[in-house]
């Protein structure tokens, strides 16, 4: 029970503070706002495999670690490739948008 509540007060930790960075705009800079919150989503995927699917090095014979390292590199693709998507649908998708702050300027 105890390495639950730990999980549940890191979990609520990790998502209050990158709430706090976008609400506050505390890092002024979009990119690294972005980058922080990846860090702490990548941070909070580890603390929810450790507490919540009691995952280690000692467990199943070290099966766990291997299916750490696919969720690993799962997750870096899944990522990396929605913000690639993301990127290139606003480029080519809103044309008119950057033509308009082009005129603003």
């Amino acid at each position: 029970m105890k390495g639950y509540m730990i999980g549940f007060v890191l979990s609520v930790i990790l998502t209050a503070i990158p709430f706090w960075l976008v609400m506050t705009g505390a890092l002024g800079d979009t990119q690294a706002t972005a980058l922080t919150i990846m860090a702490f989503a990548f941070v909070q995927i580890i603390v929810h495999m450790i507490y919540f699917l009691h995952m280690n090095t000692s467990s199943e014979g070290g099966w766990t670690i291997m299916a750490l390292a696919f969720t690993v590199v799962l997750v870096v693709i899944t990522l990396s490739g929605s913000i690639w998507v993301m990127y290139h649908m606003n480029i080519n998708m809103m044309p008119q948008m950057a033509a308009e702050a082009m005129g603003a300027m």
